[in-house]
Formats: structure tokens, C-alpha cells, sequence
């Protein structure tokens, strides 16, 4: 699975705002050359941001974005949940045993649903505060290939 680049830029804009000290304001072009994301693209994802109450934007001159909450009220899940608008992992997943040409099919959708739910509660344990405090306890490391 594959998240968007929508929501990783969700994450980094989340990240960016969030380490400012004291309620210091970031700017959409600071976080753009910072990360070497679209300007107009990160409009677009402080917009969303802000429409789910996680950012507070200040028009004009010397304005610009902080977070709406505290970190810790800030869950990585639910931030993800909102930013993707598929999690459809496999084409067929959700079709009928017929559409997909499969007589495994049915089992193998439940397998594939119960994987995107750990995956999703394994999320929601964490906070934007956890991954700014680098707190986030990494509980097995896997070698990709193995």
C-alpha cells in the first residue's frame, strides 16, 4: 500500500508547523522550499488542513499558518483517514467472486480488509506530539526483501 503524496505533504506541512516555537507562524512558501513542494499544491493541502481544524490561517501580511491544536490532539490515523480518498488495496477487492474470476476471491478480501484495519489502528496509536518528540517506539524491524 501506498499512500498518497497528498497526505505524506499532510504530514510534512503538520510536521513543519507543528515544531514552530511558541505559536510562531510558517508561511505556505517557507514549507514549499523547505520541502520543495508546489506552492500551489500546498494550497490546496493548508485548505483541507484547515477545513479539519488542525491549522489556523492568518490572511495578510505577516500572516500564515500554526497548528489549531495541541500536538497531542493531533492523531496520525485520523489525519490520514481524511487525506486519502481510496483504500481500495487491490483492484478486484470488494467484487463479487464472478467480477473478479476468483473463487478465493471473497477470503482473500476479507484478508486483505482485516490487513488495512491493523494497519489503520496501528495509526491511530500515534500523535503528531509523538512524532515531533520522537517518542515513536519502533516495535520490529523488517528488512524489505528478506
Amino acid at each position: 500500500m501506498r499512500l498518497k503524496k497528498y497526505t505524506d505533504y499532510s504530514l510534512r506541512v503538520l510536521v513543519y508547523v507543528g515544531s514552530k516555537e511558541n505559536g510562531e507562524l510558517s508561511s505556505i512558501k517557507e514549507i514549499s522550499d523547505s520541502f520543495g513542494i508546489s506552492q500551489n499544491h500546498l494550497s490546496k493541502i493548508v485548505h483541507e488542513l484547515s477545513k479539519l481544524g488542525l491549522i489556523d490561517t492568518i490572511r495578510g501580511r505577516g500572516g500564515g499558518m500554526r497548528l489549531a491544536v495541541e500536538p497531542v490532539d493531533i492523531n496520525v490515523g485520523h489525519v490520514v483517514r481524511n487525506m486519502e480518498d481510496d483504500f481500495t488495496l487491490v483492484e478486484w477487492l470488494g467484487k463479487s467472486e464472478h467480477d473478479c474470476g476468483l473463487n478465493t476471491g471473497y477470503a482473500l478480501t476479507h484478508i486483505f480488509n482485516d490487513a488495512l484495519t491493523l494497519f489503520l489502528q496501528e495509526l491511530d496509536k500515534y500523535s503528531l506530539h509523538d512524532v515531533l518528540m520522537n517518542t515513536v517506539e519502533v516495535n520490529s524491524v523488517m528488512e524489505i526483501g528478506e
